[in-house]
């Protein structure tokens, strides 16, 4: 048998749907009257609902109401011994640090400042930043000095505390 939609008409999948619709659309409007989604974010609105979110799913998660195959359920006994913790030796960070150091010696810093200039303009209008990020890369800026750039014309993410 060949349909367009073999659950058209199913009363319960149908409900169901127009359940979901009128939450979404009650929630799209509970931002709508603070002011839109900035001003949400701004008044940490949205932070406070994913993290209430995320506390109720792991809460969820521990009290086993919502399972997650191989981390709260059907786990193998092998791998119930617990998590490795990465630990990185001195060693390696120093050789990092000095992989790093070599790295600035040898690039063009001509086109560290010209690419980091590029992205400081995109970043300060309305263009696209992705094609300056690109490029200072390409340049090998570290991800250090791009995420400088960028600081320096968004700021920096204060989380928002009621009082």
């Amino acid at each position: 048998l060949h349909t367009i939609d073999p659950l058209g008409g199913s009363y319960y999948i149908e409900s169901l749907t127009k359940e979901l619709e009128n939450k979404a659309t009650d929630y799209i409007d509970r931002i709508k009257r603070m002011g839109g989604a900035l001003k949400a974010i701004e008044s940490g609105y949205i932070q406070r609902e994913i993290q209430n979110s995320a506390y109720t799913y792991q809460k969820q998660v521990e009290a086993k109401e919502e399972i997650v195959v191989g981390v709260n359920d059907f786990i193998r006994e092998s791998e119930e011994a617990g998590y490795c913790r990465l630990i990185i030796n001195r060693g390696m960070e120093q050789a990092q640090k000095e992989r790093l150091l070599e790295l600035k010696k040898k690039r063009d810093n001509e086109k560290i400042i010209n690419s980091l200039g590029a992205l400081r303009l995109a970043a300060s209008s309305n263009d696209n930043i992705m094609e300056p990020v690109l490029e200072a890369v390409r340049a090998y800026a570290t991800v250090g000095e791009i995420c400088q750039v960028l600081r320096e014309i968004f700021g920096e993410y204060i989380e928002f505390k009621e009082i």
